[in-house]
């Protein structure tokens, strides 16, 4: 291979990964950005399709845990760093079958960091693998306070704690082999591309098609939502200039209560279609509640603007917007994920 700086992104057609993978290719023409996917359903090529072409660029179909696979990946690439996307992420799916998030983001990961640290075996310099991870491994917070890097782990749901057992696997692979590692912890995401089973899709979807828009229990629970690209530029920060070692919460500051998030869609989709104002609000149903539902999630960010100078981008109004719109313009896009089993799906999840 040659000598440009090459890096691997696993999950790399999905939802975040396909945002970060687009920056990489376009910011650094450079480097060589491969992108590794199962493609599963919520893996998709046509996220891509403005840069399947780029001469920086190449995708692999493969999946994370199958070693032999792996090896000759890294063989194939000589990779200076990865970046660690792929996973299992809906915590509805991790009740219905947990042994899959363990298989996947536990295992998976575990299998990655073993093919790195032989790949890296005595030539660890200018090498990087970054973990990407979510906010749940922290639990539920009450009304006041937020996530820091230092709050203790304590994960409510199989998603979340297959996700906690990877990042504990990661931080053991430095402090056991030295392998040069970097983690962070982002809150909810949103924007563009993101599969229609997470809530603002769901929402702008249903809305779009006069559908009930399920809300769960009594609506208040609270999430801190962070616009997708401000993510994949938190993402590109933390690879370039964090220290190895250490973690970097990356949120939105920006704490919706899901009735509230709702309303707020409803209201945007509502002059966006030309419709009466509070229509689509009579569409609101609530569901019976998650198993597990943590209330209220929110993080401090303050070490990442410290320390690398990082801070959201967009405000929520014009954020939630631009998703909205873009839903609206991509309807093809949208019909081409909504396949039959993700309809049996959700009619099972929210019958």
């Amino acid at each position: 291979m040659s000598n440009k700086h090459t890096i691997l992104v696993t999950g790399g057609a999905g939802f975040i990964g396909s945002h970060l993978v687009r920056l990489l290719v376009q910011k650094y023409p450079d480097y060589h950005i491969v992108n590794l996917d199962a493609l599963t359903y919520a893996g998709n090529l046509a996220n891509l399709t403005d840069i399947e072409e780029a001469p920086n660029y190449s995708f692999e179909r493969g999946d994370i845990t199958q070693q032999a696979f792996m090896q000759d990946l890294f063989r194939k690439y000589d990779f200076d760093g990865v970046i660690h996307l792929a996973a299992e992420s809906h915590v509805d799916r991790s009740i219905t079958n947990p042994l899959e998030f363990v298989e996947t983001n536990v295992l998976g990961t575990v299998n990655l960091l073993n093919v790195a640290k032989e790949a890296w075996k005595g030539q660890p310099e200018g090498k990087r693998f970054y973990h990407v991870s979510t906010d749940e491994v922290y639990g539920s917070l009450g009304e006041e306070g937020f996530f820091t890097e230092e709050t203790p782990y304590d994960p409510r749901s199989p998603y979340s704690a297959s996700k906690a057992s990877s990042d504990h696997f990661v931080r053991a692979y430095f402090h056991t082999y030295q392998l040069p590692v970097v983690i962070s912890n982002c809150s909810n995401n949103y924007g563009p591309y993101q599969f229609p089973e997470k809530l603002i899709p769901l929402m702008i979807n249903n809305i779009r098609e006069n559908r009930p828009l399920p809300v769960y229990g009594d609506g208040k629970y609270t999430r801190d939502w962070l616009w997708v690209k401000d993510h994949a530029a938190a993402i590109d920060l933390i690879y370039h200039q964090g220290q190895t070692g250490e973690t970097y919460n990356i949120g939105g500051n920006n704490e919706w209560k899901n009735i509230d998030l709702v309303h707020k869609l409803c209201d945007i989709l509502d002059e966006l279609l030309g419709r009466p104002t509070g229509a689509s609000r009579q569409l609101i149903t609530f569901v019976r509640d998650r198993p597990g539902h943590d209330r209220r999630y929110a993080i401090d960010a303050s070490k990442i603007r410290d320390e690398l100078g990082w801070e959201p981008s967009i405000q929520f109004e014009e954020g939630f917007r631009q998703t909205a719109q873009w839903y609206l313009d991509n309807a093809g896009w949208l019909q081409g994920v909504l396949s039959g089993a993700y309809r049996e799906y959700y009619a099972k999840q929210y019958s």
